[in-house]
């Protein structure tokens, strides 16, 4: 399996853990985002992750910033995109399970790192349900 990751400053350090998570499972990882902390432009490390995962050059995405809005308003201007703002395990699977996202969005100062590695595990591992969720999900770029 092949990822794609971004960040902003506030999510330097989870990357880090995220991306050596990740491969210590045999994942491999294209890695966009930030290794400093000094402020940078968080849609300068989301655009060619959604541009990766809209094109299918990645199973999945993961961004970082502060809030996590950002990178996900960010994320989900691409038509096949659809980026979710995670930020306990049960709204991670549920995104995974009722709207097949694609890049989880994960808020820095508002979930621990532990947490934030928890939720990407889930993420990567958590199946979509299809039936009914199918086809509220093609409904989404309808209004594009």
């Amino acid at each position: 399996m092949k990822i794609a990751i971004g960040n902003d400053h506030a999510g330097t350090q989870y990357k880090f853990a995220i991306v050596e998570t990740l491969k210590s499972e045999g994942i491999e990882v294209c890695n966009y985002g930030t290794n400093e902390d000094s402020s940078v432009d968080y849609p300068d490390f989301v655009h060619p992750v959604a541009k990766d995962v809209e094109e299918e050059k990645v199973a999945f995405g993961i961004l970082i910033c502060g809030s996590g809005n950002g990178v996900a308003m960010t994320a989900n201007k691409y038509k096949n995109v659809r980026a979710g703002l995670c930020w306990t395990k049960e709204i991670t699977e549920l995104t995974r399970q009722h709207n097949n996202a694609n890049i989880i969005c994960i808020p820095a100062r508002f979930t621990s790192l532990h947490q934030a590695v928890e939720m990407v595990k889930i993420f990567l591992n958590t199946k979509f349900e299809g039936g009914r969720h199918l086809n509220r999900i093609n409904k989404i770029p309808m209004c594009m």
